[in-house]
């Protein structure tokens, strides 16, 4: 007897435009010209390049996720782009943020993104948001956008705009980077679990090295940024199946996609069934930062020495040690002279290596994981420490110009 065989049943598209919405746009001669390659196609055609039109979408953050999401969000057509971004274009952010050359370095990237935009398409409204996004203007700035874009690097905005998306009832477009591996979702609480659901808790302050500490390579936020601006285009269309309750995983060595199914928690403190966040929180203080300070444990209580005064004594001859406690890989781009390379991974088992009666200099790139360091081997009971301020950048910009900076 012949069998059929049985195909997977899809949840039905969904669309954040209204036909009403839609049909109140007309486009010019020129933009059908422009956008005349989603014409042609069926799932797209005129009726949904009206969408994208009308669409109004807002990127939390313009570095290397919020460039792709930027760029191609305007390449296609969508109407209106609400960035939020007060940082400036640092030359180290070339590597991955391709919104930005090298000619915006020292600008701010919320005018060296806007500028970009209206290069790729003058027909797109860029609305600028040149502040921190936070609790205070939160609500305000996201209320009237169909979708939230997370293009951020911190876990406490990240649970802001997780937050905000949830009680303004708006979808949640996620994606975060870390060295070769990235993660894409969409998080919308009307029809599946939000970011809360998945990650309850922030990992503790320190735990996860940012791009500056931990590195990234420069293609992944791109290819990351591209799959969250596939998945805002869809939701925008009402087309295909988006990453609703499915975490999209990816890991650039192995070249390999995985993808976890994603539960709504009915416990969840934001959507869940008798939730307790009602409104937005201090999130510093819910991911550990301001706890931190008020336990003392801040490098203001750590005792420190300038780099001005290390090469001072060093010149005078003063019988001190100097750890690195940077990676071997770093140690190869920089370091300062008669210095010892022990790796903060490594400093709490190889502290018999060290003289407690001499006194110890803990050097990092930028003074946080010397810090870190310092306080390891106050543990181990040694009490004549200080941490380098502003690491091997300091000492390059004030004492040795040739010392590389990365």
């Amino acid at each position: 007897m012949e069998t059929k065989a049985k195909t997977a049943t899809l949840p039905p598209p969904i669309g954040v435009i209204s036909a009403e919405r839609s049909d109140a746009v007309e486009l010019t001669n020129e933009e059908i010209m422009r956008y005349s390659r989603h014409l042609i196609l069926p799932e797209v055609n005129l009726e949904g390049q009206k969408k994208l039109r009308a669409a109004k979408v807002l990127c939390i953050g313009a570095g290397g996720l919020g460039s792709p999401l930027a760029l191609y969000l305007a390449a296609a057509g969508v109407g209106t782009l609400g960035i939020v971004d007060f940082d400036r274009v640092d030359v180290t952010n070339l590597q991955r943020q391709i919104a930005h050359g090298t000619k915006d370095v020292g600008r701010s990237k919320l005018a060296s993104v806007t500028e970009t935009i209206k290069d790729i398409n003058p027909h797109v409204e860029v609305v600028g948001y040149d502040d921190r996004f936070t609790s205070d203007n939160a609500i305000e700035i996201a209320r009237d956008y169909d979708m939230i874009l997370d293009g951020t690097d911190n876990f406490a905005t990240r649970y802001l705009t997780n937050d905000v998306s949830v009680l303004l009832g708006k979808p949640n477009v996620y994606g975060s980077i870390f060295r070769f591996e990235g993660q894409a979702s969409v998080f919308w609480a009307e029809q599946g679990p939000c970011y809360r659901c998945l990650y309850p808790e922030p990992p503790p302050p320190g735990m996860v090295p940012s791009c500056a500490e931990g590195g990234v390579l420069g293609v992944l936020p791109g290819i990351i940024g591209c799959i969250q601006t596939n998945e805002a285009i869809k939701l925008i269309l009402g087309i295909g199946n988006p990453l609703i309750g499915r975490l999209l995983l990816f890991n650039a060595l192995k070249m390999q996609f995985r993808e976890l199914r994603l539960q709504k928690d009915p416990d969840c403190p934001i959507c869940g069934t008798n939730r307790t966040i009602t409104e937005l929180i201090d999130y510093e203080e819910f991911c550990g930062i301001r706890g931190a300070e008020a336990t003392g444990d801040t490098m203001n209580d750590i005792p420190e020495i300038t780099v001005l005064e290390l090469k001072a004594r060093m010149d005078a001859g003063e019988k001190l040690t100097v750890i690195d406690v940077r990676e071997p890989y770093e140690f190869a781009i920089a370091r300062i002279p008669g210095v010892k390379l022990i790796p903060l991974g490594q400093i709490g088992e190889r502290s018999g290596e060290l003289d407690p009666n001499t006194e110890i200099i803990l050097q990092c790139r930028s003074g946080k994981r010397s810090a870190d360091a310092l306080q390891i081997l106050q543990s181990k009971g040694f009490t004549d420490l200080k941490n380098l301020k502003g690491g091997i950048l300091a000492w390059s910009e004030e004492v040795d110009p040739s010392v590389p900076q990365y």
